[in-house]
């Protein structure tokens, strides 16, 4: 059975499975996803731990051993296996079939590794240990997703949050969630008794780092383009991932073009707002964009973030943060940056 991290903690709560299929390349999920497992098991008397991990010429036999063997520790015990990429050969797969069939009612096995392709869900060990366990994949959370987990953390953790800061501390560590975890739990000590104000939760992340994407965010709105350069630069120093910042700027270019095709068909202002549930204290920044830029001069900015992104992801010598910095003159400048195209295949010689 198919089940996502934050169904887990309910499935653990009822006749504990034999089989776990845990696969992706989100780290915390998977983590914790391995964790909570383990732990639940260990409440219920699987008390030890034998641990393998699959690399070349690896014989899957002695999983099949260790599987039907009886321990001198533990009546109940814990068989994980790190698979990596989740290709097995035609003995694994066999090794894997045989242990469906046997389901040993003392032994728990847990299969973990890297995201899986499409090919591994459909092979026939998958699918039988699947159907008499669970499969849980770890992906990176957006949308619904991140909000369910931050939602179930906060509650976990005795966080006091509202919409708004759910969504700013969201947005701060969008693409980290390790980090916002730790975020969180800095939070439930700062804060063990009493709700986080809106005001309270910025100047912390703001005295945590430097600089925030919302402040990035923010001085591009005013037209700052200075300022915004110097924040690139900082955040470049402390090692921010390029990544985090493409799909922040992603997400305020995609939300300016929206609101440049409502104006255009005649929708008020405060109703674009009030479609957007932009923040009073934002307001007058989105006011100050709107009458500074065009939605000509947006989406060639959010044109151009693409090929960055793709760029950024094909070639390692090329420097992000300057092709960052291009974007942000883009949206001011649109007409003057257009004549310097940004093409996909270019070395990182042809932009330097």
């Amino acid at each position: 059975m198919r089940i996502y991290h934050s169904q887990l903690t309910q499935q653990l709560s009822k006749p504990l499975v034999h089989f776990f299929l845990v696969f992706g390349d989100e780290p915390w999920q998977k983590n914790d996803a391995l964790e909570q497992i383990k732990s639940s098991a260990a409440r219920q008397g699987f008390s030890e731990v034998i641990r393998f991990s699959v690399e070349e010429n690896f014989d899957w036999h002695h999983v099949m051993e260790e599987y039907q063997s009886l321990s001198l520790f533990a009546s109940q015990r814990i068989i994980e296996v790190d698979v990596g990429n989740g290709k097995l050969d035609e003995k694994a797969s066999k090794v894997l079939l045989d242990i469906s069939q046997i389901d040993h009612p003392d032994v728990l096995l847990i299969l973990h590794g890297n995201k899986l392709d499409a090919a591994t869900p459909r092979k026939k060990w998958f699918k039988a240990l699947d159907s008499k366990g669970c499969y849980i994949p770890v992906y990176e959370l957006e949308g619904r997703g991140l909000n369910i987990w931050l939602n179930q953390q906060c509650k976990a953790l005795g966080v006091r949050l509202d919409g708004q800061g759910m969504t700013m501390i969201s947005d701060c560590y969008a693409g980290n969630l390790p980090s916002l975890h730790q975020e969180l739990q800095k939070l439930a000590i700062l804060y063990p008794s009493g709700a986080i104000t809106l005001a309270e939760l910025e100047l912390l992340l703001i005295d945590q780092a430097k600089f925030t994407p919302f402040q990035l965010t923010d001085t591009l709105l005013a037209g700052d383009l200075k300022h915004a350069m110097h924040i690139l630069t900082q955040m470049k120093h402390e090692g921010i991932a390029a990544g985090q910042l493409i799909w922040v700027l992603h997400k305020e270019l995609s939300q300016l073009e929206g609101m440049y095709i409502r104006l255009e068909q005649g929708q008020a202002i405060s109703e674009v707002f009030k479609h957007y549930k932009v923040w009073d204290k934002k307001k007058p920044l989105y006011q100050k964009a709107l009458n500074a830029t065009s939605l000509y001069q947006i989406q060639l900015a959010k044109g151009r973030l693409a090929k960055v992104d793709l760029l950024t992801k094909t070639d390692s010598q090329l420097d992000a943060y300057l092709l960052l910095a291009d974007i942000c003159m883009a949206m001011y400048h649109g007409e003057t940056m257009d004549k310097f195209p940004l093409e996909v295949g270019q070395s990182a010689s042809e932009l330097s």
